[in-house]
């Protein structure tokens, strides 16, 4: 990213249209005020910088009434928009922000029937992540709007930012019952609750919210987890307590082949009769965003599980989750093989969630059916892009599949 440093929009890679100039003519149309009203989708962020001292806040679109504030940040509603869309409605959304520890949340005060922060700005925070619906907010600012910008591949863009001096929320917040159990039952395990939240149908996208901003787990243990990290942990949990129950279902009959493409990223999953592994290839093409050249890389677990962080980041459990729901859902276990190929048209990063939604996506589509893997590869690699040659050698426990014979082949 260097060349952008070089470049400054006059277009040095190549790219047709610049990511960063794109953000700043969505960020120009935002009044640069002290004040604004809106209603957060809900959304809150929580940053890393200064850990344990961080910044954290509500996301709050000025001028935006309740009817339309979802759009702005769940991912099903974004999934159906093209990029520029995305990067003009997520850069109208004002990244409010307060210093404070993340050893906060450990001091509570009772509010209705639940324990909230005595920080007043974390407190109001926690109050609209709990919340469904969007909840019209308004904010005092200690001065006028900054309009930096923040990029970064793990999230969703976002937009101008500014130091809360004074937050209130004008409407009651809208809370699931469940989400209010949980959340007020401060002896149960953040695992145990999120568990319970994941069954009971609260998006995952309202977990990582309020595990985000402290409200799991046992008091004493609870704190604010940057938005960053909270998006790959509730991945990994959630793809983990489906896995074990996973692990005691019966194989899937066929081979089968899924395919499913958005935003620029090309998807191809295989599906093979074996016991449960992972494997994921992932292409970067050249001018596709944050890559010059062609990467190919690849991360992979067996049926024991993974083990340390995964090479490819946040994408790999985003990746996991979406395959483990499907196979959890038609309650078969299956070796999965994904190639994830990033095309020039994904020209802005859009955060994880692009791979976890279009996976579901692609699971939800009519699969073809193989009678070999071999034959399977062959037509996974007529559509990607890249040649075969060039990341065949990333293969691994697909290969296993290939030339390994199993003790059911002898009965």
């Amino acid at each position: 990213m260097n060349l952008c440093v070089t470049c400054r929009g006059k277009g040095l890679c190549g790219r047709l249209r610049c990511p960063i100039l794109e953000r700043f003519k969505a960020i120009e149309t935002v009044a640069l005020t002290d004040n604004l009203f809106g209603a957060s989708p809900p959304s809150v962020f929580v940053g890393r910088m200064g850990y344990p001292d961080v910044l954290a806040g509500p996301l709050v679109p000025p001028d935006v009434g309740s009817a339309e504030a979802r759009q702005y940040d769940d991912p099903k509603e974004l999934l159906n928009r093209d990029i520029g869309e995305i990067v003009d409605l997520r850069s109208r959304l004002v990244r409010t922000h307060s210093r404070m520890n993340v050893a906060d949340v450990g001091i509570l005060k009772r509010s209705d029937r639940l324990d909230i922060s005595v920080n007043p700005f974390l407190s109001t925070s926690q109050e609209l992540a709990l919340a469904e619906k969007p909840v019209d907010t308004e904010v005092w600012f200690t001065k006028p709007i900054d309009a930096r910008m923040r990029f970064d591949g793990m999230l969703m863009p976002m937009g101008p930012a500014g130091e809360i001096e004074k937050i209130e929320l004008t409407e009651n917040p809208k809370v699931p019952g469940k989400v209010d159990y949980l959340v007020s039952d401060t002896d149960a395990l953040a695992t145990d609750s999120i568990r319970e939240l994941y069954k009971n149908d609260i998006s995952q996208h309202h977990i990582t919210r309020i595990f985000s901003i402290g409200l799991v787990g046992v008091l004493r243990k609870r704190r604010l987890v940057p938005t960053r990290w909270s998006i790959t942990a509730i991945d990994d949990m959630i793809g983990k307590m489906l896995l074990d129950d996973l692990r005691y279902y019966p194989e899937i009959k066929e081979i089968v082949l899924f395919s499913c493409e958005r935003f620029g990223n090309h998807f191809e999953i295989l599906l093979v009769p074996r016991c449960f592994s992972f494997e994921l290839i992932e292409i970067w093409l050249p001018d596709s965003v944050w890559s010059e050249k062609l990467w190919i890389g690849g991360d992979r677990e067996s049926y024991g599980g993974k083990k340390g962080y995964s090479s490819l980041a946040g994408g790999y459990y985003a990746a996991r989750t979406a395959a483990v729901e499907y196979l959890h859902r038609i309650r078969r276990q299956a070796s999965v093989f994904i190639v994830r190929e990033i095309l020039p048209d994904y020209w802005a990063p859009l955060g994880v969630w692009v791979i976890r939604e279009t996976v579901r996506d692609a699971l939800s589509r009519d699969a073809e059916r193989f009678e070999s893997i071999n034959s399977a590869l062959q037509e996974i690699a007529r559509r990607i892009r890249t040649p075969r040659v060039r990341w065949d050698c990333e293969i691994q426990l697909l290969d296993e599949c290939r030339f390994q014979r199993t003790l059911a082949e002898f009965l």
